[in-house]
């Protein structure tokens, strides 16, 4: 056990972080031919000489002519895409909105973020991976969006502040701005990516998560200023940034390492008083891509 303990303090957005069983990789279909159209596809890109698997939900209004958004969820280490699809209940708020979403899985059970987890190329992977959809699918090129919890979230910023011009914005669960990688000043998105944010107060990382939000607005410029959250227990800030983006900080007193307001799966916080997915839905369905200023 003391091995397991300093393993999470040293991979602080790991999905070992409250010495829970990492969800085992279920039994998925075998790949089949990409036609685009409704339902559930087990699909691999090729990058990097890798066969990279993904899910991808279509909703059954989909609709290429009709240019749907996309919202590409990372998951915990060690995880799956499909631990994440339990997880977030993406899946019922894209069938009302004609939404594409995307699972990959990480190589090894996870992604390489700010602090962990390997050294597979993976913002390149999230970068071919949008372009594949946007060609094959018809997605809109404006409307991409990233989430994440834990080391799905940390390279969630990793990738906002790497792929040039792809991601409208983020939204990041228990995970941060955090780690060498971020110190240089210079380390900031070279054009406009909003960002949506849920720290749990009793997450044992939440005062780096915290810090690491600070740092972000100051080199954005951003002025944050509090607003009412309309829940117990949980405060919001919101802050517009000099070169157009949005800051939307929600903080959690009673909340751990966990998805609030998630009913199912590892890290579900059924109790938070909010419901991530639903908050992160509307903020993106309002912060679609902007021009550099």
């Amino acid at each position: 056990m003391a091995v397991l303990t300093g393993l999470c303090l040293i991979v602080a957005a790991a999905a070992c972080e409250r010495g829970q069983p990492s969800s085992a990789p279920s039994a998925a279909p075998s790949p089949s031919a990409e036609r685009p159209a409704p339902g559930d596809h087990r699909l691999t890109l090729k990058h990097n000489g890798l066969d990279r698997a993904y899910l991808l939900h279509a909703p059954d209004g989909y609709d290429p002519s009709r240019s749907p958004a996309l919202v590409i969820a990372l998951h915990f280490f060690p995880g799956t895409g499909s631990a994440m699809r339990e997880l977030t209940g993406l899946d019922a708020k894209a069938d009302k909105d004609n939404v594409l979403v995307a699972y990959p899985d990480g190589q090894g059970g996870g992604f390489n973020a700010l602090i962990c987890c390997g050294k597979t190329d993976d913002v390149g992977f999230l970068n071919a991976l949008t372009d594949h959809l946007v060609q094959t699918w018809r997605v809109d090129p404006t409307r991409v969006f990233l989430t994440g919890i834990s080391n799905g979230a940390d390279m969630s910023f990793r990738a906002a502040v790497e792929s040039a011009g792809r991601f409208a914005a983020i939204g990041v669960v228990s995970g941060g701005y955090i780690g060498p990688m971020t110190t240089p000043d210079n380390y900031i998105p070279k054009s406009p990516v909003s960002v949506i944010t849920f720290i749990g107060s009793q997450d044992r990382n939440d005062s780096v998560f915290e810090a690491g939000m600070r740092t972000w607005q100051q080199r954005l410029r951003c002025k944050p200023s509090p607003k009412a959250s309309g829940v117990p227990g949980v405060t919001r800030t919101m802050a517009r940034c000099a070169d157009g983006s949005e800051v939307s900080i929600y903080t959690i007193a009673s909340m751990g390492h966990s998805w609030p307001g998630a009913t199912t799966g590892q890290f579900a916080a059924p109790t938070a008083g909010l419901s991530a997915t639903d908050l992160m839905w509307e903020f993106f369905a309002a912060h679609p891509r902007k021009a550099t200023t």
